[in-house]
């Protein structure tokens, strides 16, 4: 089992989330860079949708109470097992008794913890239900032993950079912003704001305005892009809400969302027009 030592800000127990339900007003949830999270799984064998712990803030500390193999993945930060420092994007085998720690977070936001086989949790019948840990927790897993070490070779290990170009798919929507607001979205750099959450990134930068205010509310693609009243667009992300009414210029791939759920504040964004749905 692994204790927790102290209190995290926020850390998560995750899986890739809760599907089918969002009619009934549940939110589809999961980890919020999935690109870092495959690997993870990747590197221990793990089946793609094992549970793992999303780490959201810097200086979280872990006790081991049994052997395992354990990897982490996701923004570069400082990893240390028994104060050795260690890279991320490897498996180590951990020992009883060993105590894991991530420090501050360098580069990017968000760094994936998994075990072998995951950790032991209930499971309701739509997923994990974002189980927050707090200080004292202790997380089940089935002993391990394993000498082999893998690792992610380099090409295939994000950087993230302070600058984004994120690609966008226009939706049905994006008829009701004239050729001029369009053309400013695309051209427009935007700023990563203060007020980002796994519910969304808001932007800041030269606002665009819509032919309509408001519409009836609907449900949400992963990557929406509202377009509210200040004319700030929002991406939404894993915990966004299941249905809004803010017009939606368009959705930003998935594959480029993970990049930006790893973008801090102050991050420079463009957008980049992938496909149109209507003419």
């Amino acid at each position: 089992m692994l204790e927790v030592l102290n209190d995290p800000i926020l850390a998560l127990i995750l899986d890739k989330g809760r599907f089918k339900y969002t009619h009934l007003g549940i939110k589809v949830s999961g980890v919020m860079d999935e690109y870092a999270y495959y690997f993870v799984n990747y590197l221990l064998d793990n089946p793609d949708n094992t549970n793992t712990i999303e780490i959201n803030f810097p200086n979280v500390s872990f006790l081991a109470h049994k052997d395992t193999t354990i990897a982490l993945c996701g923004a570069n930060c400082e990893f240390y097992i028994n104060e050795v420092a260690k890279s991320l994007w490897q498996t180590y085998h951990i020992k009883k008794g060993d105590i894991i720690k991530i420090g501050k977070i360098l580069n990017g936001l968000r760094v994936y913890l998994s075990v072998k086989n995951g950790f032991i949790v209930k499971k309701e019948i739509w997923g994990l239900n974002n189980i927050k840990l707090k200080k004292a927790d202790v997380l089940q897993y089935n002993t391990f032993i394993s000498q082999d070490t893998r690792r992610i070779k380099q090409r295939f290990i994000p950087q993230y950079p302070q600058e984004l170009e994120l690609r966008v798919i226009l939706s049905y929507q994006a008829k009701y912003f004239s050729k001029e607001q369009k053309n400013k979205f695309f051209s427009n750099t935007y700023i990563v704001s203060n007020e980002i959450s796994r519910m969304g990134y808001k932007l800041k930068g030269e606002p665009i305005f819509c032919d309509i205010s408001d519409i009836i509310s609907e449900g949400i693609a992963f990557g929406s892009i509202q377009i509210p009243k200040d004319g700030q667009p929002i991406v939404l992300l894993k915990d966004r809400q299941t249905i809004g009414g803010y017009p939606k210029i368009g959705v930003v791939l998935d594959i480029d969302c993970f990049k930006l759920a790893q973008a801090k504040p102050n991050t420079k964004i463009r957008f980049k027009k992938f496909l149109e749905l209507t003419n």
